[in-house]
């Protein structure tokens, strides 16, 4: 299967949450290998916290494929973003790399951008999971993660449900 050719994806914590609640984080390991987080996004997911697919996030960076980043930066400070997203962007400006960041929040992903930084959130990584044949449908885990109180515009679930051809 063809992974994204990006040399480095930092994830946030609301796209690993996320798929951890609907069995996804294998699609995101098939999509793109490696996945790199912040310790203060770890923080935001650690197992004990009582999150949704918390024990599924753990297991992965136990296997090692979801890789804490262990070196903190504290430029440039993003104060108008939470600590994790301001924490992976921070990542993605010093590691110096391209990088695609994995972000649901809107003003992360306004900042990622402005940056250079390409990003996609959970819908994007569920598109793309159902175009590689690693779920038959989307809207099954649309609903699922409506179920479970993950917030998606109604608006952005249309889109990616005509994107993928699923009325």
């Amino acid at each position: 299967m063809k992974r994204y050719s990006a040399p480095i994806v930092l994830a946030d914590a609301s796209p690993l949450i996320a798929l951890g609640v609907v069995g996804g984080l294998a699609w995101v390991h098939a999509l793109f290998g490696r996945i790199s987080l912040t310790a203060d996004v770890q923080g935001e997911i650690v197992p004990g916290s009582d999150r949704p697919g918390e024990r599924d996030i753990a297991a992965a960076i136990r296997r090692g494929w979801l890789k804490v980043i262990q070196e903190e930066w504290t430029e440039p400070a993003f104060a108008e973003l939470d600590k994790g997203e301001a924490s992976t962007l921070r990542a993605a400006v010093n590691l110096r790399r391209p990088c695609l960041i994995l972000m649901d929040e809107k003003a992360g992903r306004a900042v990622a951008r402005e940056l250079g930084f390409a990003v996609t959130g959970t819908a994007g990584i569920i598109l793309a999971a159902k175009r590689r044949g690693l779920i038959p449908a989307i809207r099954p885990v649309f609903e699922q993660l409506l179920e479970n109180d993950f917030r998606l515009s109604a608006e952005l679930i249309r889109a990616v449900l005509d994107e993928a051809g699923e009325k």
